[in-house]
């Protein structure tokens, strides 16, 4: 019995961290955005085998707590090994303050972090040594430290994992793994988005109480030290359950296969989730996914893109009638989802300029973003290609001397910009267009006069707005075309912008604040436009980057990935609408049509107003790749999987049939193979054009 108290370290927190896992478990399955019901055997799947996982989980997760637990001893402190060991230390602490370190060879905040980790350690070992008297007193503080720290860890897990859950309907995904790399803007927007100082005190007061909890039961093992003998049963019986949940955790994973994301999802260890999408952000399509012999995949993207020969999308696009050289502005706008404005239904009036401003432009009524996140629509407007899996193009390594739109424009004699109110830097965005040949416009180029409002995003779009018009008033000045690419910001949590704008005040960080007040922002930026000599020769492409939220019944749920698009062009594009289905990449390739571009192009997008143009749209997560075509949406999915569901559309009262966003969702009964190969050839065609670097812009 004396030994099994020797584990109540071990056990008290292990059966603390399955209780908060629990309890989030049940938090997340009645969250509104979980929106599914549950058949007994699903719950039986999310809480039994959840369960298990989690004890696997928390065995690896503890190895930190057995390697401090194990080194605790009195026989170090002896004479002379106390001594030597000291020495070590302080040899060690100075190796690394030489700047010489093999630390200082990875640069950053490594050599920092070495010198103060290696610091407290020596400090303590210190204080331990030379009082000998205090040392059961600063041992049993240090274990009540250590506690105290996987406690609030185990419960800043749980709210992360709430919070992530909150803004994208599932467990960590690669999207976490980013957030990590943009501390700043990620902490920032933590910072203005909620309570934090009430939030952390509450974690700070309840970590408190269970930690005290768990040291009256477990202080035993710092007390009476475990001998030699019991930590070696200790460390066997460690390293049997870690080498056992290096197996299971895995196993496990692979039963998360119901037809019912949300189950899944539920069923999934958060941290376990971390780590897999901390080493698989970048997936290999040929690996993962279903494939089909090279030539064949080819021949059948063929027939979709017509004029391309060979292993490549190389093709002339010729025009009939004279090029024009008109300005181009493209602006894609944050997170803004078709159903924001009122002909999808919307009745809150928050697009009124948008909603005016689609009724003098060609509007494309059936139109998807490629993606959930801004790289994703960067890359299906600038690459024009389908979104692979994995990480986008633009954060890739891969990522430069790519064929792009602004390399068009720049073949043509336009000057290239990429417009943004922040820094450029977050999500590889500055690296990335540098890179392809477009100069960058954003928050470092401001003069402290030209910031009137800004977040952790960046300057607000009516500041953009004004420097834009700078920008293109010296363009215009030029004599020569310019295309500027405009990507807006207000629009992002924490929606914060100047008060006294519209009707809902800044600081109430509103999601229809920030919408109103982009569309507010853009009402400003054409009324400025409107008054400039440029704007009656100046093309406007208006589109959304993704939908503010992704979170769905199934993988790909498709009303979360339509969105707006428009092309505005006073006395040169009349009014009108475009019924057929168009993807994100399609719109740049169309716009060139327009204007009678001739060019070798690359692209995978399709002038969808050639009569050869046959519809589709390609939808996507980092992992989930999917075609829609003929009301059938097939998706490819890790491990060779292939699901088709059948889309039937569910009508909404007072909405036009051509902005009718909602559809049921229910898997097909019977296989459509043809569909089942087109979507794979336009993956795996994209994947190895990719590959092979047959994108590149030469």
């Amino acid at each position: 019995m004396s030994f099994l108290k020797k584990l109540s370290p071990f056990y008290n927190l292990g059966i603390f961290y399955i209780v908060v896992s629990f309890i989030l478990r049940i938090v997340l399955l009645f969250h509104p955005i979980t929106q599914a019901s549950f058949s007994t055997a699903d719950a039986l799947k999310i809480f039994s085998l959840g369960l298990v996982s989690d004890f696997f989980v928390f065995i690896i997760a503890s190895s930190l707590l057995w390697l401090y637990l194990i080194f605790i001893s009195n026989s170090k402190y002896y004479k002379p090994y106390g001594y030597i060991l000291l020495g070590l230390f302080i040899g060690l602490l100075l190796y690394i303050a030489s700047g010489k370190s093999i630390l200082n060879e990875y640069g950053g905040a490594l050599p920092m972090i070495g010198m103060i980790f290696i610091g407290i350690k020596t400090s303590l070992f210190a204080l331990l040594l030379f009082l000998p008297r205090l040392r059961d007193k600063i041992r049993f503080w240090l274990y009540s430290f250590v506690v105290f720290l996987f406690v609030v860890v185990i419960l800043q897990n749980a709210i992360s994992e709430y919070f992530f859950w909150n803004e994208f309907g599932v467990k960590y995904n690669f999207i976490a793994v980013n957030y990590l790399v943009y501390t700043n803007e990620v902490i920032g927007n933590i910072m203005e988005s909620y309570p934090v100082i009430p939030l952390f005190s509450g974690l700070f007061i309840i970590a408190g109480f269970v930690s005290f909890f768990i040291i009256q039961k477990s202080k035993v093992y710092v007390q009476d030290i475990p001998t030699f003998v019991e930590k070696l049963k200790i460390s066997v019986i460690y390293f049997v359950l870690f080498a056992l949940s290096l197996f299971a955790v895995p196993k496990l994973a692979q039963l998360e296969n119901s037809q019912n994301t949300f189950t899944n999802e539920l069923q999934a260890n958060g941290m376990y989730r971390f780590y897999l999408a901390f080493v698989n952000s970048e997936l290999d399509y040929f690996k993962f996914y279903k494939t089909l012999p090279e030539k064949e995949a080819y021949a059948i993207l063929d027939k979709q893109i017509p004029g391309i020969n060979g292993s490549s999308t190389l093709r002339d696009i010729k025009s009939a009638a004279a090029e024009m050289h008109k300005n181009v502005v493209l602006i894609t706008i944050e997170s803004y989802s078709a159903n924001f404005m009122k002909a999808y239904g919307n009745d809150k009036n928050i697009t009124p300029f948008l909603d005016k401003l689609a009724t003098e432009s060609m509007v494309f009524t059936n139109f998807y973003a490629s993606g959930n996140r801004t790289v994703r629509g960067l890359e299906a407007v600038t690459l024009c290609l389908p979104p692979t899996a994995g990480e986008s193009v633009v954060k890739r390594k891969d990522n430069k001397d790519k064929f792009t739109t602004g390399s068009v424009f720049k073949e043509k004699g336009y000057a290239v910009k990429y417009l943004y109110g922040g820094d450029a830097f977050f999500d590889n965005m500055e690296d990335f267009f540098l890179g392809n040949g477009y100069d960058v416009v954003d928050k470092k180029t401001f003069t402290p006069e030209e910031i009137t409002f800004s977040n952790v995003w960046g300057v607000c779009d009516e500041d953009m707005a004004n420097k834009a018009i700078k920008v293109m008033n010296a363009e215009a000045k030029t004599g020569k075309p310019f295309f500027n690419h405009w990507m807006t910001v207000s629009n992002h949590r924490p929606f914060t912008y100047p008060n006294d704008k519209i009707d809902i005040p800044g600081d109430a960080k509103s999601r229809d604040g920030g919408v109103k007040y982009t569309d507010y922002a853009l009402n400003k930026f054409f009324t400025m436009a409107k008054k400039q000599a440029w704007f009656a020769n100046t093309v406007f492409v208006i589109v959304a980057d993704h939908c503010a939220s992704s979170a769905g019944k199934t993988e790909l749920p498709i009303d979360k990935y339509r969105i707006p698009a428009m092309i505005y062009s006073p006395g040169f594009i009349a009014p009108q609408r475009y019924t057929n289905l168009v993807s994100q990449i399609d719109l740049m390739p169309t716009v060139f049509g327009i204007l009678n571009f001739n060019y070798h192009s690359k692209f995978f997008g399709q002038d969808v107003l050639k009569a050869d143009y046959k519809p589709r749209a390609l939808i996507a997560t980092y992992q989930d790749l999917g075609m829609i075509r003929d009301n059938v949406l097939t998706i490819l999915s890790p491990k060779q999987q292939v699901k088709q569901f059948q889309l039937t559309l569910i009508p909404k009262e007072g909405i036009e049939d051509a902005f009718q966003l909602y559809y049921d969702q229910k898997p097909l009964k019977t296989e459509r193979k043809d569909l089942i190969n087109e979507t794979i050839s336009y993956y795996q065609t994209a994947s190895d054009i990719l590959k092979k670097k047959r994108d590149q812009k030469n």
